[in-house]
């Protein structure tokens, strides 16, 4: 019996490879998709997240450091435990909303074991801004291109309207 098989065309896709500082591939890599129209909406989304995440850490510090301070259980005192809950949740915030555009597990991947902090998010900012965002302007062209080519008016398709 013959095997039959469908050949899939090559999509618009940006395909990122991760390696480590000493060039070293992780085997990892972060795949994104121009021809889908939702990816420019996630960065945007992504972006308005982090203001309102930013927003809520400075609000939970003034809030904190506004309170009378008291011993708390263990050697830290009680605002100090509550200032560490607050960043915990908000790096537990930031790392959904990264991967809100990266995709799951795409911060993971981007941090390569390393635990997630400030520094982290200046470095997957940077990373966007230089391997990623440089893309989009083309691929938003690209897909309005395609649509125009796809529904463009001919003279024959004049002649269809008109008869």
């Amino acid at each position: 019996m013959k095997d039959n098989f469908i050949h899939l065309k090559e999509r618009d896709t940006l395909k990122l490879g991760i390696k480590t500082e000493d060039g070293t591939d992780t085997g990892e890599f972060l795949e994104f998709d121009f021809e889908d129209i939702e990816l420019p909406l996630r960065y945007q989304e992504m972006v308005e997240q982090d203001k309102k995440n930013l927003q809520w850490i400075r609000n939970q510090m003034l809030i904190i450091d506004k309170r009378q301070d008291v011993k708390g259980k263990k050697l830290m005192s009680k605002n100090e435990e509550d200032k560490i809950k607050a960043l915990n949740e908000f790096f537990k915030k930031e790392e959904k909303i990264f991967n809100m555009f990266l995709g799951e597990g795409g911060v993971k991947k981007l941090l390569n074991g390393k635990k997630f902090g400030w520094t982290s998010i200046q470095e997957i900012n940077e990373l966007i801004e230089t391997y990623i965002l440089p893309h989009f302007d083309f691929s938003i062209d690209k897909v309005s291109k395609k649509i125009k080519e796809k529904y463009k008016i001919t003279e024959d398709s004049k002649k269809e309207v008109l008869e």
